[in-house]
């Protein structure tokens, strides 16, 4: 199984997409899995789900399970498939139930602050 590590995220955390903030958050989770760069998963609670438009994209992962999509939808643009959530994960990641990761592009950032 690939090691995959989940540890709170330090300090303070935002996601922008077109200038807007869609979100921050002191208790973002912080989702290493083997070589891959860490991601910063953030609580649904912290994140203005009203942008945000759940499309049909899923994929599966043997490790975490099925995620389904999200796209960003703001004044200037929409910003398809921007983010996901793993809505059922698997035992081992139970943690990141509940919290949305996303897509990092021109057009979404994410930063600590």
């Amino acid at each position: 199984m690939t090691n995959i590590r989940i540890r709170k995220a330090e300090g303070t955390w935002t996601v922008r997409s077109g200038g807007a903030v869609l979100g921050e958050t002191a208790n973002a989770l912080e989702l290493s899995e083997g070589d891959l760069d860490p991601v910063i998963y953030f609580p649904r609670d912290d994140i203005a789900m009203a942008f945000l438009d759940r499309t049909s994209k899923t994929t599966h992962c043997p490790h975490k399970g099925d995620a389904s999509y999200f796209s960003i939808a703001n004044k200037s643009s929409v910003t398809e498939n921007a983010a996901w959530s793993y809505e059922d994960p698997k035992e081992d990641v139970a943690e990141i139930k509940g919290h949305l990761a996303f897509v990092l592009s021109d057009s979404v950032k994410v930063e600590q602050v």
